[in-house]
């Protein structure tokens, strides 16, 4: 049984490259979270936290209205932009999200991409792939998307990204057939920049810096472990963008990961565990015996 399970696994999927969410921890209530500093042009909207990590002292560009808490030196500078949830500057809220963040990019950067998965030499996102299925994907080096890429199917969606992440004007990332925004995850070797207007999903973790231009809308996460975050007239919602797989606070959510359609079996299996089931087995031998 267990076999003919494993070959239907694999005719329904077209691979074994599995992807489990990983926890984001702390992070998970922020919408942004930047290294050196965020910046703001324009009234963007992030429903969500937003930090500063030390070193970064500062936040520029939003409203004095907010919720802040500052740590030592830390401060924010007045503008448009707007956030929902509290600003967190160089204190140590900011300080353990960065550090879960950090966790979170380590164990994306570690998932196995299989050989047919690595799209390296695929060309661009939207124009050469267009389709994907659930599933790691890689890139040596550096990532485009012209257009529209579909992520179709209910399940882990990761992509590892060697150095940069470019997105075209008006491109978009769609999810169909019971994908969800919290469970894609970019993960980026340097710096990422979303083009004007693009309609980005997923929680995007670039090791340097991301540059949000004009009119982006982002359901997910923009961090930036190592520089800047700099937004303009963006939307940025975390709201609706919990992932389904892993575990953590923060609104990460926890259990098992059963977006996989070959991981329905493994939750019966594990109720063979539960103590009350080894006294029934128990029982059922003495009456066989």
């Amino acid at each position: 049984m267990k076999k003919l399970l494993l070959i239907l696994c694999m005719l329904g999927t077209g691979s074994l490259s599995f992807a489990q969410a990983p926890s984001l921890g702390s992070s998970a209530s922020f919408g942004v979270l930047g290294s050196s500093t965020v910046t703001n042009t324009g009234a963007s909207v992030v429903t969500g936290d937003l930090g500063v990590n030390p070193p970064g002292v500062s936040a520029t560009g939003f409203l004095l209205s907010n919720h802040i808490v500052t740590g030592p030196g830390g401060g924010v500078t007045a503008g448009l932009g707007s956030v929902t949830g509290t600003i967190f500057v160089a204190d140590s809220v900011a300080l353990l999200a960065h550090a879960d963040a950090i966790k979170a990019y380590a164990a994306l950067a570690a998932m196995p991409c299989l050989p047919a998965n690595d799209l390296s030499t695929r060309g661009d996102l939207g124009t050469s792939v267009a389709v994907l299925p659930p599933g790691v994907y890689c890139f040596k080096s550096s990532a485009q998307l012209t257009g529209q890429l579909t992520l179709d199917g209910n399940g882990v969606y990761v992509f590892q990204i060697g150095s940069t992440l470019t997105t075209a004007t008006n491109s978009s990332v769609v999810l169909t057939n019971g994908a969800q925004c919290g469970n894609v995850f970019w993960q980026v070797g340097s710096s990422a920049t979303l083009g004007t207007g693009t309609a980005f999903a997923g929680n995007l973790i670039a090791f340097t810096s991301d540059t949000v231009t004009h009119g982006v809308n982002v359901a997910g996460r923009i961090f930036a472990l190592g520089g800047a975050v700099t937004l303009d007239t963006n939307n940025i919602t975390v709201a609706g963008c919990s992932s389904a797989g892993g575990s953590g606070g923060g609104g990460n959510g926890g259990g098992d990961d059963d977006n996989h359609t070959c991981k329905n079996d493994k939750d019966e299996h594990d109720k063979d565990h539960h103590p009350k089931d080894k006294d029934h087995r128990d029982k059922d031998r003495k009456d066989r015996d």
